[in-house]
């Protein structure tokens, strides 16, 4: 490269600061760290800067689109897979979007199966309880996870590998998703099917327009009665007030989330010396069959090593090669699909 490239990092945490500054030892890239998350109200603090680098909760609408452009910043990096908080659309043609497809797909099939285990061993009880000095066994009563059915929404690199977990543990398998992979060995089934048949359900898709809410009053009304959900995706996927009515109601016997539909504003946060403003997210935390985690499966060592490697390779191709093969634009995500084949920019 002739010049140092400059980014403007968003929402950064102490470990995306010590792993970025460990991948970019050298000193290649000259980075801003910013603790606030990009909205239109803090894009202005990547004036100058060619790059933004963002996280899940970072607001890239139509409004900071324009503004990064006016400041001729020419590239989103995601430090992420997930994609949904960026406005592609208005994104195409004014500025690129890479993400970083692939982290750690164990770190997170890993953490669906530890809140899993925790819920229905009641291991998140018996740890406080035991710290109290209480040790009875009232109301600990698990079960076990050999001979259940697991129905697994998305079979990408996430959901096959928590697919090779559950095997191990004697579990029958169902899954669906709108593209099966082939020739996986994957028991495929409709929907509505999987709906009806599984004891536990785990998230693993992608948000779409399409997908918002899958998990509503309907859908939980057709499953068994005493379900496991899980959702280590996205937030939206599943509509929080359907889901404490289905609580409520005990048609959901516990909920395993690590992630939440308002989550922007809270998690990443400490707020325990506060009140939260968020009645929704209160309850549901107060409900001794839901466990939350804030937003954490992502969050191991190698995960992390492998988000800094692949986020600042991103940039270099951008820069240096003018293609990069993680690039992802409107066309990508369309049926379309892009005529650039990532063998360039995609515009």
């Amino acid at each position: 490269m002739n010049k140092k490239i400059k980014i403007a990092f968003f929402d950064a945490k102490d470990y995306d600061k010590n792993s970025f500054m460990e991948a970019n030892a050298g000193d290649e890239f000259e980075i801003t760290f910013f603790e606030t998350r990009l909205t239109p109200d803090t894009v202005q603090l990547a004036k100058g800067c060619d790059v933004v680098c963002v996280f899940v909760n970072d607001d890239i609408n139509e409004a900071v689109i324009e503004a990064l452009s006016f400041m001729n910043v020419s590239l989103v990096a995601l430090r992420c897979a997930g994609y949904n908080n960026v406005d592609i659309e208005n994104a195409y043609g004014i500025v690129h979007i890479v993400r970083v497809p692939a982290y750690s797909p164990y770190a997170v099939a890993e953490h669906a199966m530890a809140l899993l285990l925790t819920s229905v061993r009641r291991i998140h009880k018996a740890y406080i309880r035991t710290k109290d000095f209480n040790f009875s066994l009232n109301g600990l009563t698990g079960f076990d996870l050999h001979g259940k059915t697991i129905g697994v929404i998305g079979t990408g690199k996430i959901g096959r590998i928590l697919i090779d977990i559950c095997r191990g543990f004697g579990m029958n398998i169902i899954a669906y998703d709108k593209f099966p992979a082939a020739d996986s060995g994957i028991n495929y089934v409709e929907l509505g099917e999987l709906f009806e048949k599984s004891d536990i359900i785990s998230l693993h898709c992608p948000l779409t327009d399409e997908n918002r809410h899958m998990i509503n009053r309907e859908t939980i009304g057709m499953m068994k009665k005493g379900v496991v959900i899980i959702n280590t995706s996205r937030g939206a996927l599943i509509d929080s007030e359907a889901l404490i009515e289905g609580i409520k109601d005990r048609k959901v016997g516990a909920a395993c989330l690590d992630v939440y539909e308002e989550e922007s504003n809270v998690f990443f946060h400490d707020y325990s010396g506060h009140i939260v403003d968020d009645d929704t997210l209160a309850r549901l935390i107060s409900m001794p069959n839901v466990i939350v985690s804030s937003h954490q499966a992502f969050l191991t060592r190698e995960a992390l090593k492998n988000i800094a490697d692949t986020t600042l390779s991103n940039i270099r191709e951008f820069f240096e090669n003018g293609v990069c093969p993680n690039e992802v634009c409107y066309k990508c995500a369309s049926v379309s699909a892009c005529d650039q084949k990532h063998t360039k920019k995609c515009f």
